[in-house]
């Protein structure tokens, strides 16, 4: 099998998650900071170059509702960009609740405010990408 990558897309911060080659688990790696659309490229290739990805697994924000609102459209439109400059298999996943959740963790395991904020976006990407990795083990 091959490594995924599992993305949580943000407006100034994307968490990054890894999957082990067998596709089963999925570790958070690292949350890139960027100022420009130019700066989340280098970085993002930068971890491509280092990891090969087969597949990248982006979060959707849908709402509760399960619809594509203004959260999801930004998305959307970043993913399509990056897909016009990073070759391979673009996967768009629901992550409803993800950061929520991280968030819900990193409390629970009493970390101090700038602790959660450094982990939460990358601990969010592997949530999503673990979600992905699961469900795609049906298929």
């Amino acid at each position: 099998m091959a490594i995924y990558l599992g993305l949580d897309l943000g407006e100034k911060r994307v968490g990054v998650a890894r999957s082990d080659e067998t596709g089963t688990i999925a570790e958070a790696l690292t949350t890139l900071t960027y100022k420009s659309r130019a700066d989340l490229l280098k970085q993002l290739k930068d971890c491509v170059e280092s990891l090969r990805p087969a597949k990248f697994v982006v979060g959707l924000p849908k709402t509760l509702r399960d619809e594509e609102g203004i959260a999801a459209q930004k998305v959307i439109k970043v993913v399509d960009w990056l897909k016009s400059e990073i070759p391979g298999e673009w996967v768009l996943w629901d992550e409803r609740l993800s950061t929520a959740e991280a968030e819900r963790v990193l409390l629970e395991a009493d970390l101090s405010r700038e602790k959660r904020r450094t982990l939460r976006d990358r601990l969010a990407a592997q949530r999503i990408l673990q979600s992905y990795l699961e469900a795609s083990k049906h298929d």
